[in-house]
């Protein structure tokens, strides 16, 4: 493979992380490279991720050995990913995620796990520095420490990894399985709600991996998680390893469930959001006469961006809508019914149980197909003046609309 270095972009104990272009095609990826000497770790990183592809971890381009100023240096060369990881991702957000956020990122690294863990693998130092953000949501990245093991047996091999995200049985050096990288997915969500590493009051590592590995305590739960998720943090923080629910069952937790959509419903016709919905591109809108028509109007004037003089001018070609506004009471009755809807077409205050008010049918005593016009009144009300629309064309003269606020 024929490329060119760019800048450095991550440092650390044992590789340095620069940009990297491809000679021949212009693609742009990332080089993590160590002198051959002490390149160990990314020779396993390389060994394992050669032979991995899943969406949720990230993508191996290749390896070489190059000499760069007098140095041997070994290259593997990887996926780029421009938002950094998943601890940077905190912090550009204040230091917490929106809990729907941190749903969306933990089922992602489930999804990883769950690959890596059917495969064989163990990532061994999953956190929120390991976890590339990138277009098509986060993937696990730096396996250096990873290792493969033989069905529920892990060997008598070293524990390796961060120690505060270590769970209780690696830290006390007995072994480090799949069940190592659930307790470790616990503290990561923890980072990702309070912006910090679990265990917030150990001060050094020796201390940290005691606490850990014999004071039988577990991370302290964020308060401010919900029921559900504050249940499924329980599950992946069982210090008996046996305990803890594995990637695919985590995966069926109702925390991870899809959410339905949420349709706020509108305060008025000119709330934006309303009209700003994609679903509504999908439906059908009567075709208006008018070049101008009363939905764009109404979308322009949601937006702020239209003046008084041309909004008044191109409401006139509506001429089948009847609009009354006002400042005092306005009847617009049959003079031989205005008597007995009086006290109910005047109930502004109580907008929210009256008949009148909304969307409703008639319950009247007599029949509404009688009448041309729907019972109007515009008045005065505690929230602001109220108008009242109604279209006599309309195919339902039982269906009718109430608005308020617009003025």
């Amino acid at each position: 493979m024929n490329w060119k270095r760019g800048r450095t972009i991550g440092v650390g104990s044992s590789a340095t992380v620069s940009l990297a272009r491809s000679c021949v095609s212009g693609e742009v990826f990332a080089v993590k490279s160590a002198s051959l000497s002490h390149s160990h770790s990314l020779h396993v990183e390389q060994e394992i991720l050669s032979t991995l592809s899943c969406p949720q971890v990230v993508s191996y381009k290749g390896c070489n050995i190059s000499t760069e100023n007098g140095n041997v240096l070994y290259n593997l060369c990887l996926e780029y990913a421009p938002a950094g990881t998943l601890s940077d991702e905190v912090r550009r957000q204040g230091g917490s995620l929106t809990e729907s956020t941190m749903r969306s990122y933990t089922r992602q690294i489930l999804l990883g796990m769950e690959y890596l863990h059917a495969n064989g693998i163990v990532h061994c130092d999953i956190k929120g520095h390991n976890i590339l953000v990138t277009d098509e949501g986060a993937k696990l990245a730096d396996f250096g420490c990873a290792r493969r093991v033989n069905g529920d047996h892990y060997g008598s091999v070293t524990i390796c990894g961060t120690p505060l995200y270590m769970a209780p049985e690696a830290a006390r050096g007995e072994q480090q399985g799949f069940p190592a990288d659930v307790w470790a997915l616990g503290c990561t969500i923890i980072e990702m709600a309070t912006g910090q590493a679990p265990w917030p009051s150990v001060t050094d590592p020796v201390s940290g991996l005691y606490c850990i590995g014999f004071s039988g305590d577990v991370p302290a739960i964020p308060s401010s998680l919900s029921k559900q998720g504050r249940e499924f943090l329980s599950k992946c923080l069982k210090r008996d390893p046996l305990e803890r629910w594995s990637a695919s069952e985590l995966l069926k937790h109702s925390f991870l469930l899809e959410e339905e959509p949420c349709w706020n419903s509108p305060t008025t016709v000119l709330d934006y959001g309303l009209w700003d919905l994609e679903q509504f591109d999908d439906m059908e809108w009567e075709i208006s006469t008018c070049s101008d028509s009363a939905r764009e109007r109404i979308r322009r004037l949601s937006e702020g961006n239209v003046d008084t003089a041309s909004l008044m001018l191109n409401w006139g070609c509506d001429g089948d809508w009847v609009t009354v506004r006002s400042n005092k009471e306005v009847d617009i009755l049959p003079q031989d019914d205005d008597q007995d809807y009086e006290d109910e077409a005047t109930n502004t205050n109580s907008s929210a149980s009256s008949k009148r008010l909304g969307l409703g049918t008639c319950n009247g005593s007599f029949s509404c197909r009688d009448m041309k016009y729907w019972p109007l009144k515009a008045s005065v009300s505690k929230c602001s003046r109220n108008v009242f629309c109604v279209n006599p064309n309309f195919d339902n003269e039982e269906f009718w609309f109430f608005l308020h606020d617009i003025v």
